[in-house]
């Protein structure tokens, strides 16, 4: 075997992600970190809502089966001393994931930690601040609401077709962001019925029109319906974020090129900005 070919080859194994609760932090974790390693490649398998020692030897025989590593958040200490003793006799490691923070963080506060299972999905303000959020941007997606009803909004994402406005706002949600988002659409919507907002911040995606087309075309074959028209016209995408561009600039509208971020990046970027325009720093363009 070539060393090109050998180098191409990603390494796969088998990791165990055990919680108490619903498992999304710890997977969030796993992600990031297997993420750091170029060409490994986890087998996840995850065990959520583990709260008593039935569950916990189901989960220690699904372990034995698939040797690898055990990465757990369990608060409940007898359960947790259950998963170190049976990773003890399997000869597995196991880590706490919270462990090192939780430590530094009760040394500094000089604050016990709590025992209650679950506690950060707990039925409080935050929670339903963030359904409500995922209902507005449900309500006022693609255009729809009137202007004063996205003043109700925290941001407005606008932008030509494609540009990853609604999966942004649906991802701002769950951080507890209302938000809305209005399309360019050439010869009718120009985004300038948003200049009238007070409350909400406007926000221009652009994108290279290279990656504009790859998308599109994208998106018409998997609706199976191929062809070509202007939604798919190099020039005419030129064209079309170009006059964005400028609508944004003239506008005063801080900007966000997408065209190489992921969801979660552009995301990331719209935090800031409005973080900044509550200091009254707001940028011109990320």
């Amino acid at each position: 075997m070539s060393p090109a070919r050998s180098a191409r080859l990603a390494t796969y194994f088998h990791v165990h992600l055990v919680s108490d609760s619903t498992g999304e932090t710890l997977n969030a974790m796993a992600k990031a970190v297997a993420a750091r390693f170029e060409g490994v490649i986890p087998i996840e398998h995850i065990y959520a809502l583990v709260r008593s020692d039935r569950q916990m030897e189901r989960v220690l025989e699904e372990i034995s089966a698939a040797p690898g590593v055990v990465l757990h958040t369990l608060v409940d200490r007898s359960l947790r001393t259950q998963l170190e003793d049976g990773c003890r006799r399997l000869d597995m490691p196991q880590i706490g994931a919270l462990d090192p923070l939780e430590g530094a963080l009760s040394r500094y506060l000089g604050a016990a930690l709590s025992t209650r299972v679950g506690a950060q999905h707990a039925l409080d303000h935050d929670y339903f601040n963030r359904i409500a959020a995922l209902d507005f941007a449900m309500a006022h997606d693609d255009g729809q609401g009137t202007a004063d009803q996205l003043e109700g909004a925290d941001v407005v994402l606008c932008g030509v077709s494609r540009t990853s406005k609604t999966p942004t706002c649906i991802y701002l949600a769950h951080r507890g962001v209302r938000a809305a988002n209005v399309p360019l659409v050439p010869g009718q919507e120009d985004g300038e019925r948003l200049t009238t907002l007070r409350n909400p911040l406007v926000i221009g995606l652009t994108v290279s029109p290279e990656r504009l087309v790859a998308i599109r075309k994208n998106r018409l074959e998997g609706l199976g319906a191929g062809g070509t028209s202007s939604y798919v016209d190099h020039d005419a995408v030129r064209d079309e974020t170009v006059k964005a561009r400028r609508a944004f600039e003239r506008r005063g509208w801080p900007t966000i090129d997408v065209t190489r971020r992921s969801v979660e990046e552009t995301a990331a970027a719209i935090i800031n900005l409005l973080s900044e325009r509550r200091s009254h720093r707001v940028g011109t363009s990320w």
